[in-house]
């Protein structure tokens, strides 16, 4: 119920609500020194009303950060390809899901995520002890599980709107929590993550 909620306030946006939040979010994120060191970053491409991500992409890879796009494999876990800008995507349809804008180029396999110095995350909202919550799929859960198992600590960080960062969200025990959350005026910090 609550992810139907956020999803609800996310369908009342307008394209230009969208748009103005991107560029915003966008020049936020670019000021995480997470980014500045980074030299490759798993990320996404925003899809519906989800705080956009193109402009951020484009602004990675023009400082010469290897960008890692998601593919959605038939089991919901994610492969990997490479960001070459908005030309090196496909829109791809999953059964009755929605469409997602993937990397048409080569497949990475699933641990090509590992080598990420930062992970951007999709999400509905963030909590204040860092919890995520996210679409309900699983996919990133299990992403942030190979994460864990392979030992690497990439910094995680879940892009939102403004009113997507409250005060407490549920989680379970496989959920970790993110070091940061990126939203349209500012970042949110939580700390020992």
């Amino acid at each position: 119920m609550l992810r139907r909620e956020f999803l609800a306030v996310r369908n009342r946006l307008t394209a230009g609500d969208v748009r103005e939040a991107a560029t915003a979010l966008a020049g936020r994120a670019l000021e995480l020194p997470e980014l500045a060191h980074a030299r490759t970053v798993a990320a996404y491409v925003s899809v519906g009303g989800e705080p956009g991500t193109l402009a951020l992409l484009d602004a990675l890879r023009a400082r010469d950060i290897d960008v890692l796009l998601p593919a959605l494999l038939p089991d919901n876990d994610l492969d990997w390809g490479a960001y070459d800008g908005e030309s090196s995507l496909d829109q791809v349809q999953h059964g009755g899901k929605m469409a997602l804008f993937e990397p048409s180029g080569e497949r990475l396999g699933p641990d090509a995520v590992t080598a990420a110095d930062v992970v951007l995350l999709p999400g509905l909202a963030v909590d204040g002890r860092g919890m995520r919550l996210g679409r309900g799929g699983g996919s990133y859960d299990r992403v942030l599980a190979r994460l864990e198992r392979a030992g690497a600590h990439p910094a995680l960080v879940v892009l939102l709107y403004d009113s997507e960062v409250v005060e407490h969200v549920p989680s379970e025990a496989h959920d970790r929590p993110v070091r940061a959350a990126v939203t349209p005026s500012g970042v949110h910090r939580f700390p020992g993550n």
